[in-house]
């Protein structure tokens, strides 16, 4: 390095999105346990590099980032060093947890775990993760990493993975949890670049310069509104033109459905959820049947078409479909009786209900986003507006889609004209 010396035991790091990135002796004997390397097999945007070639980025990579960022926030606010630390390094070990394939497989964990991928972060930073049958895992020495540093692993979990009962430091959690974050400051930069879509590019340096903390909130100062509202732009916009992306969504219901259609499911798709994207694909090739059959066409890029959808659902066509969405077998189910009814093997009709999402909690999160006017603080996205209405764009403006096996394409469009009520 030049310009400056490095405190001992100090490394750099050059990263594409955020330059060199200096990392002292705690994260970097954090980055070396087994549990953080994992992150290097797991692509960032999950089956995206489908669509988008260069998106071959990893969650080790985003991990790095969001560390990265979270420092430079807490600096910007001067919370001091200790705070910088431990939000530096909640953001660091954030996304342990997470399956293969990213947020692909975030139904079938959920159905086969019990919890989230944060929840299981928090498991392992914890020490309390039970491996979940993977053999071959070697064992986290996270807490005892952080322990040695001065570092309470409670409190790092409290801010991946916030517990109700006791709310962690309110700002603290904000640049991890919040509407504008150091996640996301860093993944929609990340994967702008990464796949060649220009709608991620926000002034992440605006953002840094002109945030604050008022009553334990973040707000940014006026000069900062056009970044804020470049940011809420941005997003949106990789959220219609990448992450849900039909082709995108086609390719991750044929690897949620290779994973629950798997023998034995759920019990058997437990040990691998702490793996690899690769080692994934393997054990779902080799355990044949529906799961190979459907891991070899992704394999050859012979993805499922979309058929269907809905753009606008009646009330009750959105209660059937919610309940499908919280019953996952009842919707195998449902998918494989019109499989059966156009003559196609089960697993060859496949229900998307990702759109089906109204907000939830992000309406309160967009609603804490300040902006200081004349020394008063302002809530753009209170009220009704165009702001508001672009914060709140559906991620997904499909609540629900069909994709069939491109080989009985034709059949199942056929089908679905005729008995509009086949999900009832």
């Amino acid at each position: 390095m030049t310009g400056r010396r490095r405190a001992r035991g100090q490394k750099s790091i050059f990263d594409p999105i955020h330059g060199s990135l200096t990392l002292s002796v705690a994260p970097l004997e954090l980055i070396g346990d087994p549990a953080f390397q994992r992150l290097w097999g797991i692509r960032q945007t999950g089956l995206a590099h489908l669509v988008f070639p260069g998106a071959n980025h990893t969650r080790l990579e985003h991990s790095l980032g969001v560390y990265w960022v979270a420092r430079q926030m807490a600096t910007a606010l001067d919370l001091g060093v200790e705070d910088a630390e431990l939000v530096g390094i909640g953001g660091l070990l954030h996304d342990l947890g997470h399956p293969p394939l990213s947020h692909t497989l975030d139904s079938p964990m959920l159905e086969c775990l019990g919890r989230s991928h944060e929840g299981r972060s928090r498991d392992i930073v914890l020490g309390t993760d039970r491996g979940e049958g993977d053999a071959r895992a070697t064992p986290s020495r996270i807490p005892e990493i952080l322990e040695r540093h001065g570092l309470e692993p409670r409190a790092i979990a409290d801010l991946i993975d916030p517990p109700s009962r006791r709310e962690p430091n309110r700002t603290l959690r904000a640049l991890l949890h919040g509407p504008i974050d150091a996640d996301r400051i860093d993944y929609l930069q990340r994967d702008a670049h990464y796949t060649g879509v220009a709608h991620g590019a926000i002034d992440a340096s605006r953002l840094l310069d002109t945030i604050q903390v008022r009553a334990g909130r973040l707000v940014f100062a006026e000069k900062g509104r056009t970044a804020v509202e470049g940011f809420v732009v941005g997003r949106s916009l990789m959220y219609s033109a990448v992450y849900y992306h039909k082709t995108v969504r086609s390719a991750e219901v044929m690897a949620q459905a290779a994973v629950e259609r798997l023998s034995g499911y759920p019990s058997a798709a437990r040990p691998l959820l702490s793996q690899t994207d690769a080692d994934l694909l393997v054990a779902l090739e080799s355990a044949g049947g529906h799961s190979a059959r459907i891991v070899r066409a992704l394999r050859e890029r012979r993805l499922y078409k979309r058929v269907h959808g809905w753009r606008h659902l009646s009330s009750e066509s959105r209660a059937t479909l919610r309940s499908l969405d919280r019953a996952p077998a009842a919707r195998r189910s449902r998918e494989d009786a019109v499989a059966q009814a156009i003559g196609a093997r089960p697993g060859s009709v496949l229900l998307d209900l990702s759109g089906l999402s109204d907000g939830g909690p992000e309406r309160s999160d967009w609603a804490s986003v300040g902006i200081l006017e004349d020394g008063r603080v302002t809530y753009p996205f209170r009220s009704a507006g165009l702001w508001r209405e672009i914060a709140l764009r559906p991620k997904n403006p499909w609540p629900a889609a069909v994709y069939v096996d491109p080989r009985y394409e034709a059949e199942a469009s056929r089908y679905l004209r005729r008995r509009p009520d086949a999900w009832g």
